[in-house]
């Protein structure tokens, strides 16, 4: 019962206030891939099916802003699924990532299946790839050695960038799941998966979680490996920095305050037009900016050929550059001090589709 009423608290008090739409996006990356040393080295950590995809799921968040809540409830289903079954970890594997960073090394302990509220193993937040600064990687020294994997739609492989950062993350609590949160244990005895669901649950940092590089803001809510499809429908709550505020972010069919956001649905069968792509997905930072900024592309999502354009408000092309093929989530930086101060146009496009941001400069 106290489950039950904290979590309609957390959830009720954001019908009564206004939305600020701290949320900039839901990213998705495809964090390894895994090969033949991965099954057969270390049986210990129990059998990973050759070629079975890790993903981390990320909520972007403007500054200030924190992560708190990922729910369930009776209008708006919570709902991580896979064609096949999740990969659980059984040698030190469990529902959060509460292991070590000593045991990280052993075994396929870091491909477990779990949820968090930043942590990627005990004293470390999970960062993408792109953002870790490459410093103490996790060093398997098995034999063969496992996770050394270097599949391209991986991107970085771990042994270069591990995705993890010393940094205190907050503490992981569920409210609801007991019975739902074990297809994430350390188990692969067929009730590990297909499907975790609650209609009446969630994940929680109770004093809201924060990304470990608070100017970008990224928090890590979930790692899944699975050797089949993946597909995941949320609804998350976060608080804004403007005291007593929070927003409601859902899959479909808002109410009241909630927002709807389309990016919390996902599907890795991009033949499935539910969670078909039109165009890429990217963001700005800062913006307005005065000269630099950085423009992530979340190409995970969208695997193809990138470019990207910069126009004036008149429509004169100031700057243009080619990405080529690009499969992980990449940050460009971006310098504009030899422009003057203005409204401007950055369009990115992939494979014939493009979408388009403005951008202030002071």
């Amino acid at each position: 019962m106290k489950k039950i009423i904290l979590l309609s608290g957390l959830l009720l008090t954001s019908l009564f206030l206004q939305a600020q739409n701290g949320l900039e996006n839901i990213i998705v990356e495809r964090y390894y891939v895994s090969e033949p040393n991965d099954t057969n080295a270390n049986s210990t950590g129990g059998i990973l099916p050759v070629g079975s995809v890790t993903y981390r799921i990320y909520v972007d968040m403007l500054p200030g802003y924190k992560f708190q809540v990922c729910y369930g409830v009776p209008t708006h289903e919570m709902r991580i699924e896979t064609s096949t079954l999740f990969f659980n970890n059984e040698d030190r594997g469990s529902t959060s990532p509460n292991f070590s960073f000593v045991n990280a090394a052993k075994n396929t302990v870091m491909l477990d299946s779990w949820l968090s509220v930043g942590a990627a193993c005990n004293g470390y937040k999970g960062v993408l790839k792109t953002e870790d600064d490459g410093v103490n990687n996790i060093i398997n020294n098995f034999s063969p050695q496992v996770l050394q994997g270097t599949d391209a739609s991986a991107g970085i492989p771990l042994t270069t960038q591990d995705g993890l950062i010393l940094s205190a993350p907050e503490p992981f609590n569920e409210l609801g799941l007991t019975n739902d949160i074990i297809v994430f244990d350390n188990q692969n005895d067929g009730t590990n998966g297909p499907l975790f669901s609650s209609f009446n649950g969630s994940w929680v940092a109770l004093n809201g979680a924060s990304g470990p590089d608070t100017s970008i803001n990224k928090v890590l809510i979930a790692q899944i490996t699975t050797d089949g499809t993946f597909c995941f429908k949320l609804n998350v709550q976060l608080r804004s920095p403007i005291p007593g505020v929070v927003e409601n972010y859902v899959a479909d069919s808002p109410t009241g305050a909630e927002i709807a956001f389309a990016g919390l649905q996902y599907c890795s069968n991009v033949g499935n037009p539910e969670f078909a792509v039109e165009g890429p997905a990217f963001s700005l930072y800062p913006n307005p900016t005065h000269d630099i900024f950085s423009m992530w592309v979340f190409a995970s999502r969208q695997p193809g050929i990138y470019s990207y354009k910069i126009y004036s408000m008149d429509g004169k092309q100031m700057l243009s550059k080619s990405l080529g093929v690009t499969q992980a989530d990449v940050m460009e930086k971006v310098d504009l001090s030899a422009y003057p101060s203005g409204i401007y146009f950055v369009e990115l496009s992939v494979d014939g589709h493009s979408s388009t941001k403005k951008l202030v400069k002071n």
